[in-house]
């Protein structure tokens, strides 16, 4: 499989799965993995997929957090992580490692919200817990049915 084709077929799997798995390097050196809403995922997310519109080639990634979880602290201490996409029906897999960005710009938080994270963040946008992080990841490595494949994509950190 060619990186073109690769690419898109990441690109596929990043709008159709529900959920992205997490990894930070905790403060012993240890991963620590977590799941969390894919704010890629189209069918969940309509609303934000002209977010994304742009990135097909670095393959962008969004996440929304709290501010008091220890992914934070975790991630100021080491910002290396990276994100997992699957699909085990169709024996898909996406693996995008980088070092996460702590987004302060309102508008992109508040393009990113979403109507009933009010459980999460009561002031809304503008919570002191509400945290969006961003990651630009350095290359994607994954499996598609029967082979993997792997690229490089451009450092943005």
């Amino acid at each position: 499989m060619d990186e073109k084709e690769a690419k898109q077929l990441s690109l596929g799997l990043m709008a159709s799965t529900e959920a992205v798995y997490v990894t930070t390097i905790d403060w012993d050196g240890f991963p620590q993995t977590r799941v969390m809403f894919n704010l890629r995922f189209r069918e969940q997310f309509p609303s934000l997929t002209e977010i994304f519109e742009g990135h097909e080639d670095d393959l962008l990634v969004y996440l929304a957090t709290n501010t008091s979880s220890a992914k934070i602290n975790q991630i100021k201490t080491n910002p290396a992580g990276c994100v997992y996409y699957c699909n085990v029906k169709e024996f898909h897999s996406l693996m995008l490692p980088g070092k996460f960005e702590f987004v302060d710009a309102p508008e992109i938080k508040k393009a990113l919200w979403q109507e009933g994270w009010e459980i999460y963040y009561p002031k809304g946008p503008s919570d002191p817990d509400y945290t969006v992080l961003r990651l630009f990841p350095v290359r994607a490595k994954g499996w598609y049915k029967d082979g993997a494949f792997e690229f490089s994509l451009k450092d943005k950190t």
